[in-house]
């Protein structure tokens, strides 16, 4: 597979379930939308009812649906597109990838204490990611009692694998929106400027 070498770019944002990267993601993308930047944002959460109408929530389905993830982005890299990719990429292979299809490539890594996540996810309504991930199976795992639409959850069932070479990361832990969302312009306004 070739490298998307256009005048695209793609840019990673991946965390825990609740770290705070898909408001990130959405928060940067208006901030250029309203610079004339266009880009394009891609939502692992949407993209996969697209890969799999009947998701079945397997390791092996999590594995492909975010090699179609990463040859989308890279598509679209190729075709001159901006893009902004949210998603948890649990482990450092799958943003290896993205690194090797994609030129202009960088992750932003948002950071945060497992216990901070829970308390976010748990917050928030029920959409494109199942209810109470993280309530339900830390349940599973005490008792073993089985969801037939939670699959394994990261910083549960699989660890978050940190990639120290991440271009950017941010704890976003005690940060405010803004905050974070202040650092991740900082970086972007650097990174486009020098590539």
């Amino acid at each position: 597979m070739s490298k998307a070498t256009h005048d695209g770019w793609a840019v990673w944002f991946v965390g825990l379930p609740g770290s705070g990267k898909s408001s990130l993601a959405r928060g940067v993308r208006d901030h250029l939308l309203e610079r004339g930047v266009n880009t394009v944002l891609l939502q692992m959460d949407k993209r996969r009812t697209v890969y799999f109408p009947d998701p079945k929530y397997t390791s092996r389905e999590r594995e492909t649906a975010y090699a179609m993830f990463v040859d989308e982005a890279a598509e679209l890299v190729g075709q001159g597109v901006n893009v902004l990719m949210d998603g948890s990429a649990y482990t450092v292979a799958m943003r290896a990838r993205a690194r090797g299809r994609i030129a202009r490539f960088a992750e932003v890594f948002v950071q945060c204490e497992l216990e901070e996540a829970i308390r976010r996810e748990a917050g928030r309504p029920q959409g494109l990611v199942a209810a109470d991930l993280y309530e339900r199976a830390l349940r599973r795992k005490r008792t073993g009692e089985q969801f037939d639409d939670l699959g394994e959850v990261i910083g549960v069932d699989v660890p978050f694998e940190v990639d120290p070479d991440a271009e950017l990361i941010i704890d976003n832990t005690h940060l405010t929106k803004e905050e974070t969302l202040g650092k991740a312009l900082h970086f972007l306004d650097s990174w486009l400027g020098n590539v």
